[in-house]
């Protein structure tokens, strides 16, 4: 599988089939994306509500016929807007073809349903998006639950953990790679995702990703 941070929280996953989560694209100030990647989607996974994680959902959706999980008021919402809109809750799993998610607790706000991670499993690697969160004890239960190849979390420090909290997630979760995400998008999220490095690396590997920049894992 590989993995593409395209800036903010927007990731795209290419193994199997190709998933992008919380697709913010548009207006977007630091995201790298090529055209063709908005094409030949297979999913679309969207965390919570809030435009800088909905984003282009909604007409990458359509433009690609592919389905959109989320959460299920959030999906029955968009099913209303012509797209094919997958619900779930908090401790499902819904298996699709090669892929599978399971939605996980995040600590956070949203308008519809409640704001959600994800544990996507594809090719035999799993991928712990944690969407927007504040740091919570249950991080080590899905750690031990799930033990995510990968951990993406957020490091902002004003409307998510900051890197302290972000530093204790990866010792309660325990992945075998943490990428840090969700910062320097616009100076209200400002961060030092080397300073995330620095601290984080003797419990976990750590890389640091810019934005457009692809791992194989």
């Amino acid at each position: 599988m590989r993995l593409k941070w395209l800036g903010h929280s927007a990731v795209l996953l290419t193994g199997t089939k190709r998933v992008m989560i919380d697709p913010f694209l548009t207006g977007n100030p630091v995201v790298k994306v090529e055209p063709e990647e908005r094409e030949g989607l297979d999913y679309i996974a969207v965390t919570h509500d809030h435009r800088d994680h909905l984003g282009d959902a909604e007409v990458l959706a359509k433009a690609n016929t592919c389905p959109v999980v989320a959460v299920d008021d959030l999906a029955v919402s968009l099913q209303k807007r012509g797209v094919e809109g997958i619900g779930m809750n908090i401790g499902g799993r819904v298996g699709l073809n090669g892929v599978s998610f399971t939605m996980v607790q995040a600590v956070h706000s949203s308008s519809l349903g409640v704001p959600v991670g994800f544990i996507v499993e594809m090719d035999g690697i799993r991928v712990y998006h944690a969407g927007d969160t504040a740091l919570f004890s249950e991080m080590s239960l899905i750690g031990e639950r799930y033990r995510p190849t990968v951990l993406l979390l957020p490091i902002d420090g004003r409307y998510n953990m900051d890197i302290i909290d972000a530093v204790r997630a990866v010792e309660l979760i325990k992945p075998s790679l943490a990428i840090p995400f969700h910062y320097n998008t616009w100076p209200s999220v400002a961060a030092d995702p080397w300073e995330f490095k620095r601290l984080a690396e003797g419990i976990s590997p750590v890389t640091v990703l810019s934005p457009g920049e692809e791992i194989v894992l």
